[in-house]
C-alpha cells in the first residue's frame, strides 16, 4: 500500500486548515492510500525550538516521512510565507529526507496576493531536502473554507476541483506513471 505523510504546519486543529486536511485525507483514503498525519504544533515544543534530534516524538515523525513514498506539506500563510511552526519541523528533517519522494504543497491564505508563496518560498526549501518532484501546489483562500456545525468544514466548488486535480496528479505520480502535471527539478 502506498504511504503518504501529511505534515500540517497550523497552530490549531480547529481551523480552516483542518478543512483542507480533511478533504485531502478523505480523497486519499478513497484511493486506498495509507496516511500518517503529523500535526507539528502537537509535537513537543521544547524539542522543536531547541532542535532536539534525539526526542522520541521527533524521531517518530521523521521516520514516518522516511517510510513514505509521498509527502504533503499543508500550511497557512503568515507574513507572505509558510508558518514558523512548519519551519521548525522542516529544520529537523535530515538533509535529504525527501529524496525519491513525491511532494505536494497545499497552502491556505487570506488573499491571492500570497499565491506565489508556493513557488518562491516553499518549493525552494523543499528542494534542499532532496526532492526532485514537486507537484503543482494548491492555494486555497480562507473564504473558500466554511466551518460548519460539529467542527466540520465545507470547501467551495472551486477549491474542491483544484484539490481533486492536484491530488489525482499526486496519486498518478505515486503510482510511478508519467505525468505532465508536475514540476521536475534536476
Amino acid at each position: 500500500m502506498t504511504r503518504v505523510t501529511i505534515i500540517v504546519g497550523g497552530n490549531s486543529v480547529a481551523s480552516r486548515l483542518t478543512g483542507v486536511l480533511e478533504y485531502t485525507t478523505n480523497y486519499l483514503e478513497k484511493e486506498k492510500v495509507d496516511i500518517k498525519i503529523i500535526q507539528v504544533h502537537q509535537l513537543p515544543s521544547d524539542a522543536l525550538i531547541t532542535a532536539d534530534f534525539t526526542n522520541e516524538a521527533i524521531k517518530s515523525a521523521q521516520q514516518h516521512v522516511e517510510e513514505s513514498e509521498g509527502v504533503i506539506f499543508l500550511t497557512p500563510i503568515y507574513k507572505a510565507s509558510y508558518s514558523g511552526i512548519l519551519k521548525t519541523f522542516i529544520d529537523l528533517l535530515p538533509q535529504k529526507a525527501l529524496k525519491g519522494k513525491e511532494v505536494l504543497p497545499l497552502v491556505l491564505g487570506g488573499t491571492y496576493g500570497h499565491l506565489l508563496v508556493i513557488d518562491y518560498v516553499l518549493k525552494p526549501v523543499l528542494m534542499t531536502l532532496g526532492t526532485t518532484t514537486i507537484q503543482n501546489g494548491v492555494f486555497v483562500l480562507d473564504k473558500q473554507v466554511k466551518k460548519q456545525e460539529k467542527a466540520t468544514y465545507f470547501l467551495d466548488e472551486d477549491s474542491q476541483k483544484r484539490l481533486d486535480y492536484a491530488l489525482e496528479q499526486f496519486k498518478i505520480s505515486l503510482g510511478g506513471k508519467n505525468s505532465d502535471y508536475y514540476v521536475k527539478y534536476s
